[in-house]
């Protein structure tokens, strides 16, 4: 059995899995603004404690991690939503941890698993999206990643698709994550409905269920509607895929959002090449896709 993990801007998740490529068994935390001023001992601290634990419970053979940012090797060479750089994360882990340890970016490892065993396994050339915290993505052709080299690649939550827009993590101005990320999409309801930052996100996506008519609810979701379509239209038309994944907290509020951003985009005709059925499908593995993949 493998371990994999899966950091996030605002969690971390660890779950054990099988040979066939799914979890047995899972923890995670929400990580706290007070964490988050020492992020890199809060996230070894928890990954050492609860290895440590799963190792006792199961023959584990190696880890995989998934890490939103540029990769090097066994660094972490740039995570915006971490607030981290040059932290070789894997050399810390293994003064505590005597296994295999490998990293890659969290959105190319729920795109490999959602192409292997999830949403996208039917299709050859996919895009597969990420929407969180930030946007992560990843491009399948004929089931493998597309290969750009040393460094990852593929960042399409950086492509800037308002000009002087709002200022990213990133320190450009208006990139795709600022106004298409769901963590956008919930800043921007709790500051239209006047509520604090302990709103969770599932008390929003009730009162979006609930009163999807209210004016205010109404005006934020259909402007991140017409975000996020402008993003994914833009990575339609150039890699043209036959299918477009979207996982990360995304997936929760799928049934409220999906049909909006596929309408939008046939109606507007942002496709430069018009398709009778456009296929976007939310992740069949949930939030649990970085863990699987990262694995594989």
């Amino acid at each position: 059995m493998k371990i994999g993990i899966d950091l996030g801007g605002s969690h971390i998740a660890i779950g054990v899995i099988n040979n066939d490529g799914f979890i047995v068994e899972k923890v995670e935390k929400r990580l706290l603004s007070k964490e988050k001023k020492d992020i890199e001992t809060a996230i070894e601290s928890y990954i050492i404690k609860n290895v440590k634990d799963l190792k006792e419970k199961y023959k584990i053979l190696e880890i995989g991690i998934a890490v939103p940012g540029t990769i090097y090797g066994t660094e972490i060479i740039k995570s915006v939503n971490l607030s981290v750089k040059n932290y070789n994360i894997v050399e810390n882990l293994k003064k505590e941890i005597d296994l295999p340890i490998k990293i890659r970016n969290d959105a190319k490892c729920a795109a490999i698993a959602e192409s292997k065993i999830g949403a996208l396994k039917d299709y050859k050339r996919s895009i597969f999206l990420t929407l969180g915290t930030g946007i992560g993505g990843a491009v399948i052709i004929n089931g493998k990643l597309l290969d750009t080299g040393e460094l990852p690649g593929c960042e399409f939550g950086h492509m800037i698709i308002q000009k002087d827009g709002i200022k990213c993590n990133c320190g450009k101005n208006g990139c795709f994550e600022k106004y298409a990320s769901m963590k956008a999409l919930k800043n921007n309801l709790r500051a239209s409905l006047g509520l604090d930052e302990t709103t969770r996100g599932q008390e929003l996506l009730d009162m979006i269920r609930k009163n999807g008519e209210d004016e205010k609810i109404k005006k934020i979701v259909d402007e991140y509607i017409e975000y996020l379509s402008i993003g994914v239209s833009n990575l339609i038309n150039i890699f043209e895929p036959e299918a477009v994944g979207i996982g990360g907290s995304f997936v929760y509020f799928s049934d409220v959002l999906l049909e909006k951003l596929k309408n939008n985009i046939q109606n507007k005709k942002y496709l430069f090449n018009s398709r009778n059925e456009l296929i976007i499908v939310p992740a069949a593995l949930g939030n649990d896709a970085g863990i699987i993949g990262s694995c594989q």
